[in-house]
């Protein structure tokens, strides 16, 4: 069964939304990268470990969309 972050991506690519897989990408990052900066007593290993496999998912998707549409290029703006 498909996660929740599998089955959103796949409806941005059947949608064919460039823009909604970016912004997903984007939050991800920034997540991943205020996580990393965090320090303390709390291990972050295992929600940056998720993340980082969010952004595969992602990344993944992203390439499915630039395979089904090779004319639109890396970004849409019509």
């Amino acid at each position: 069964m498909p996660n929740a972050i599998e089955q959103i991506v796949d409806a941005y690519v059947r949608l064919k939304n460039r823009r909604g897989l970016d912004e997903l990408m984007m939050h991800r990052q920034r997540l991943a990268v205020d996580l990393k900066s965090k320090s303390g007593s709390f291990d972050f290993s295992l929600p940056i470990g998720k993340i980082d496999e969010e952004i595969a998912i992602i990344e993944a998707g992203l390439a499915r969309l630039a395979a089904d549409a090779p004319e639109l290029g890396p970004t849409r703006f019509r």
